[in-house]
């Protein structure tokens, strides 16, 4: 802004009002585009409008300009903050406002959907799909904490921080109660953790190999042989009617055989759901013992 194009002086010869011809001489006048006229004609035909307060820019006021607009040096003020532009960086917004450059920046800057206060530079900020924070203000929906720049989960219009978003929405395992937070396994509809979907005898993890289950707990094709299933009375191996083979079984008093080893011992005759008889201990078709 600079000032106006116009001189105030005393008239020492004689010269009249340009306008309303009463003379100058020894009077106040103002010279402006080469005619002389009184300080009263020169507010009525000559000074220019403040762009602020609407009045006119007398002689004795200070008087500012900038593309073709004018301001009292006293109106020349931040339109948010009103402090003093003269000799100050400013910026001319709508309506013909000035805005000094901080209101300027912070008028300017994108809002924090928490707060709603302006994100000015050198604040720390956190942005998600075009939306911003400050990192004060980005907090769990659940616990109200400070999320900040940490992990996250966002669930609609709203965010959690990972350890609300384990105890609202994970699923439990079937055994320890923890939240599953990623991976694990569903048997019959429950779900668990890998780690905890393990052979009750060995330990180790059971998720995509063959097991059985008995009593509520679970064992890997070899524990189950070695610690859970019936040795067979015949060929001593145990029956593992759970893995395909020997799905047939005959129990017999306190003992079990695979249907392909319940036979005659003398005639080794396959027995399975045909008569038979024990005898001192041992298995006979209805015709050996005859021959005994």
């Amino acid at each position: 802004a600079g000032p106006g194009s116009y001189t105030v002086g005393t008239m020492s010869e004689r010269f009249d009002c340009h306008y309303c011809r009463d003379p100058l001489q020894g009077k106040k006048y103002v010279q402006k585009e080469g005619r002389h006229c009184c300080v009263k004609c020169f507010e009525k035909f000559c000074a220019n409008t403040c762009t602020e307060c609407k009045k006119p820019i007398g002689a004795d006021s200070k008087e500012l300009h900038f593309k073709n607009r004018y301001w009292h040096d006293n109106c020349f003020r931040c339109f948010k903050c009103y402090t003093s532009l003269v000799n100050e960086p400013f910026m001319l917004r709508e309506n013909n406002k000035v805005w000094c450059s901080n209101c300027t920046a912070a008028a300017d800057a994108p809002r924090c959907k928490g707060c709603f206060k302006p994100i000015i530079a050198g604040d720390q900020n956190v942005e998600y799909k075009k939306m911003v924070w400050h990192k004060d203000c980005f907090t769990c929906s659940q616990c109200k904490q400070v999320i900040g720049s940490g992990s996250f989960f966002p669930k609609g219009d709203d965010f959690y921080c990972v350890s609300c978003h384990e105890h609202k929405f994970a699923k439990t395992c079937a055994k320890c109660k923890n939240p599953i937070t990623s991976g694990g396994l569903t048997y019959q509809e429950q779900p668990w953790h890998s780690e905890c979907f393990i052979c009750s005898n060995c330990k180790k993890q059971l998720g995509g190999k063959r097991f059985t289950a008995v009593e509520d707990e679970f064992y890997c094709v070899e524990c189950y042989k070695e610690c859970v299933a019936k040795k067979c009375a015949g060929c001593k191996n145990p029956i593992t009617a759970g893995f395909g083979r020997g799905t047939s079984v005959v129990n017999y008093e306190d003992e079990s055989w695979h249907d392909y080893c319940f036979k005659c011992t003398k005639c080794a005759r396959g027995l399975a759901n045909k008569r038979f008889v024990c005898h001192n201990g041992k298995i006979y078709c209805a015709e050996c013992p005859k021959r005994l």
